[in-house]
């Protein structure tokens, strides 16, 4: 009696997820992205970064409202309500400027795959910037991560260009490869790891293509870094503070990148950039 043909290695699924096999799942994630954006004619991006916690406005507002309307309100939820909605004009200007980049990318190249909006995939920041690329009908990217709670995509990702990661390392990779431009919102843990790795391969040449860095409200960023004092003990140069750009308002970050990208008119292939 002849015995069954035993898998073959690339469908045994026991060893694909065993760790003998994480070199190859590490190489997946690298792979399969690059084919779908290959596919999808994908070149450059603008990254947004930012907090996952942060809430759209009416959200923010309707939670405060039944919040109040109890008996005998907690105060402590009070005043998180209160940040919450304040907070969430944050929200509200990641949407405006996702929009009107998306729109003036559309008009100014005429197809949806050039400049295309990135971001994390999930809820807060990472929602409202694919939320105002839907709006202004232009594609945009979620690289999302798998995390021990739960962090879903955004319903505004084009699914065609939903990823779901699970190495930090490789979402990162693809949040840098095809980056002509990068917008830091307030953020956490998260937005500071992102944000300071991507300063030091920007300071150290590792990434030597043109990111344009733009950080958005600096009496947020001056109340949880002081660059300036980096420079000042001699820890960064003075040098490194010409690598990012503080803005205070949409209307100053619009001009920012769209002043960088027509001056980056002739955008080069992403295969030449790490």
């Amino acid at each position: 009696m002849k015995k069954p043909k035993p898998s073959k290695a690339y469908k045994n699924h026991e060893f694909l997820m065993s760790p003998d096999a994480r070199e190859i799942r590490i190489l997946s994630e690298f792979l399969e992205p690059k084919a779908r954006f290959r596919r999808n004619k994908i070149k450059d991006t603008i990254v947004f970064f930012g907090s996952a916690r942060i809430i759209p406005r009416h959200i923010a507002e309707k939670n405060l409202e039944i919040l109040k309307k109890e008996d005998n309100p907690d105060q402590d939820m009070i005043k998180k309500c209160k940040k919450d909605l304040e907070n969430s004009r944050y929200y509200e200007d990641a949407v405006e400027l996702s929009k009107r980049i998306t729109s003036w990318c559309l008009k100014r190249y005429n197809t949806p795959d050039r400049l295309v909006i990135c971001s994390g995939g999930g809820p807060g920041i990472m929602e409202a910037a694919n939320k105002g690329a839907s709006l202004a009908g232009g594609m945009s990217i979620g690289l999302n991560i798998s995390l021990p709670f739960e962090q879903f995509s955004n319903p505004y990702i084009d699914d065609k260009l939903n990823f779901e990661f699970h190495y930090f390392f490789m979402r990162k990779f693809w949040f840098a490869y095809l980056a002509k431009a990068m917008v830091i919102f307030p953020g956490g843990f998260g937005t500071l790891d992102e944000l300071m790795e991507l300063l030091t391969l920007v300071q150290t040449e590792k990434i030597k293509k043109g990111i344009k860095i733009l950080i958005y409200d600096r009496k947020y960023w001056s109340n949880i870094l002081n660059f300036e004092k980096l420079a000042e003990y001699n820890m960064i140069s003075e040098s490194d503070l010409d690598l990012f750009k503080f803005c205070d308002s949409i209307e100053e970050l619009e001009e920012e990148l769209i002043t960088y990208f027509m001056k980056e008119e002739k955008l080069s292939d992403a295969d030449d950039i790490i």
